[in-house]
């Protein structure tokens, strides 16, 4: 009995060790993916490196074929515990400067010595200074034995942890808002599991822990099981930094990340190596269910996931919002796309045509342009655009026709009204071709009438939607911006929320300019610029053969010049940031190339770059407010793509006004 629960810990344990390397791992790619930009996440995805590679190597060992892969694996797991202690100094202090304390060179300095004594202890690790060789066939598990500079190590280890968990419980006690201090509260908390879980105590233990094995397994088992919980927690808070999105969105996506990843890799893990130690009990080293169960248990949890996500989205992350979510959720599933009413027009006039036996009809609707032709069915010749603009709305205003038909050509026409406006307001027009001056039926005039009816109410609806996006789409700025204060005031409000938005904007102007820069010569950057929407930029298109990236490539070439002194080019300081952006981003050097023909350091060489690309962003601002006339001009503020109420019936009164109309 003894021997059984030993071996189910064992088992469960192996388990364990795996999963904490599954969901370091897995974190990690989270960290490099979402807010890889920022300080504090690129430190916590060094922690979760070493973490991974710890484990990795314990599970690794757990299963070793042989002594000697059993201390190889032992001695891989030392790639990660000896540069542990670095990567938590250098992440607690790039918390604390997030919190509003800036290191003042201690830190920054005491940062790079402990990578220097890392670096010192890892070079000693294929010998047998660090650790000294296997111990195997010895209860409770093989181990490495201790040396007298691993008794150094420790206490280097044990003094570096406490300093970092010092500059994080100031970090905590800086933070003001409930929020925040609730998020620092989990990171002190989660923070402890990697730095007190990755240790191999068995190096000073053994003798208490052959003495009692099963105490040692459970204990083992226990703490694996909280390093787990604890790692998650960690990265939990260390996901609200960084990134502008709302809480809500920082949750979701973290939750779902960890139930697709982490979740369901462990749950196949257990169930497939379940099933194989089973298989063997009974003499069977290989089992056709493992590949079967495999398989199929990743089907069913990703179904599982597609299906609750829904429901614990809306029950765990929006709290008293949850109905507003819920509007906008369903949102997306209930909006006419401009795709969905051609479809739904084209079976109504295929309705319409079949009911009135008619061998062609049309669906035009009135925009900022006039009248559009939105769908036609049969015929080959629908009216001309300029037929519909000049003479359509001219009849149906001048005739003061609100409902029923009307002849126009060889069509009958059907105004069609938005009846719930304050003032009836012309949508658009159906036109269906008729037969001679034979009038209709009154079957043929009732189902026309229900299906016009139809009609209205699907043009009606779109019209509402194109407001409501054209009001969204002009209050998106406004809560970019405000998304990106929330963000950065979580831990250090004072100075990002007296900062001005100019300030804000300019960064990031200045960061599309250094992307668009970087791929001068090719590459996404450049052509998916957001600078591509500036005027400057659409008006150099006309120079540029209608090519957007060439006509970009051609203002940033502007802008260089403008940088550039009078004269001919030299290598002197007057000259510096115009050669570091010919250098850099036209001919394609090395930094190391550039620095060493400039006679600077690589790291004034950046200052100095950074210098450069706010130049050529000041000079392509300038070029912007020539284009536009605007003293300051709202940078990328997208055109609206819907007009206006007031713009349509502008544009009915005008077309109105432009004459003659000769029809029946």
């Amino acid at each position: 009995m003894h021997n059984i629960i030993l071996g189910i810990l064992r088992t469960v344990n192996q388990l364990l060790t795996a999963g904490i390397a599954i969901t370091a791992f897995s974190l990690l790619m989270y960290a490099l993916t979402f807010n890889l930009r920022d300080r504090v996440a690129r430190s916590f995805a060094l922690i979760l490196t070493c973490v991974m590679v710890v484990f990795v190597a314990e599970a690794l060992g757990s299963v070793a074929d042989s002594p000697s892969q059993l201390e190889f694996w032992l001695r891989m797991r030392w790639l990660g515990i000896v540069f542990l202690p670095a990567t938590y100094l250098q992440f607690s202090d790039a918390l604390l400067a997030t919190t509003g304390r800036p290191s003042r060179g201690r830190r920054r300095n005491a940062v790079r010595l402990s990578y220097l004594v890392s670096l010192a202890f890892l070079f000693t690790l294929p010998s047998s200074l660090l650790i000294g060789p296997l111990v195997q066939n010895i209860e409770p598990a093989p181990h490495l034995q201790r040396t007298w500079l691993t008794w150094v190590f420790t206490a280097w280890y044990a003094v570096v942890m406490v300093l970092s968990w010092l500059n994080l419980w100031r970090a905590h006690q800086r933070t003001v808002t409930s929020a925040s201090r609730r998020r620092m509260t989990y990171l002190l908390a989660g923070a402890l599991a990697p730095a007190l879980g990755s240790y191999p105590y068995l190096l000073f233990g053994s003798g208490l822990a052959a003495a009692y094995p099963t105490l040692f397994w459970l204990t083992v088992t226990v703490g694996n099981l909280m390093v787990s919980i604890l790692l998650v927690l960690m990265a939990y808070a260390v996901a609200f930094f960084g990134v502008a999105w709302p809480d809500r969105v920082v949750k979701r996506r973290l939750f779902k990340w960890l139930m697709r990843g982490p979740v369901t890799a462990i749950i196949v893990l257990t169930i497939t190596t379940t099933v194989r130690r089973v298989g063997e009990t009974f003499g069977q080293t290989y089992t056709a269910l493992v590949p079967v169960l495999m398989v199929g248990t990743i089907l069913i949890l990703e179904h599982l996931i597609t299906l609750v996500a829904p429901v614990w989205e809306r029950w765990l992350f929006h709290g008293g919002d949850r109905a507003d979510y819920e509007l906008l959720q369903t949102l997306e599933e209930r909006i006419l796309t401009l795709g969905d009413i051609r479809q739904f027009m084209e079976a109504i006039l295929a309705a319409i045509c079949d009911r009135l036996q008619a061998p062609k009809a049309f669906m035009a609707v009135l925009s900022a342009q006039g009248v559009e032709m939105l769908v036609t069915i049969g015929g080959e010749n629908p009216p001309e655009k300029e037929d519909l603009s000049a003479n359509l709305l001219q009849i149906v205003v001048q005739n003061h026709i609100e409902e029923g038909l009307f002849s126009w050509g060889e069509y009958w026409l059907v105004p069609i009204f938005d009846q719930e406006a304050d003032t009836a307001e012309l949508l658009g027009l159906l036109g269906v071709a008729r037969h001679g001056d034979r009038p209709l039926d009154a079957d043929q005039s009732e189902a026309l009438s229900i299906l016009v009816e139809r009609a209205a109410l699907a043009l009606r609806d779109r019209h509402r939607q194109q407001q409501v996006v054209s009001s969204l789409e002009a209050l998106t700025p406004q809560m970019d911006l405000i998304q990106q204060l929330r963000a950065a005031a979580r831990y250090d409000g004072s100075e990002v929320l007296t900062s001005t938005s100019e300030t804000l904007e300019d960064r990031k102007f200045s960061l599309w300019v250094k992307e668009a820069l970087t791929h001068y010569w090719g590459g996404p950057k450049l052509t998916q610029s957001p600078l591509m929407k500036l005027q400057v930029v659409q008006q150099a298109m006309q120079e540029n053969e209608e090519n957007p990236t060439n006509a970009l490539r051609a203002i940033l070439r502007r802008a260089i010049e403008q940088v550039r002194p009078e004269g001919e080019r030299r290598f002197t300081a007057e000259w510096i940031l115009y050669n570091i952006l010919e250098m850099k981003f036209m001919e394609g050097h090395k930094v190391r190339e550039i620095a060493t023909r400039l006679a600077m350091s690589e790291a004034d060489l950046y200052r100095k770059q950074r210098v450069a690309i706010g130049a050529v962003a000041n000079a392509i601002v300038e070029m912007e407010q020539e284009a536009t006339g605007v003293e300051r001009p709202g940078l990328l503020q997208p055109a609206d793509p819907f007009p206006a109420v007031e713009t349509i019936n502008q544009s009915s009164d005008t077309l109105i006004k432009q004459g003659g109309f000769n029809g029946k």
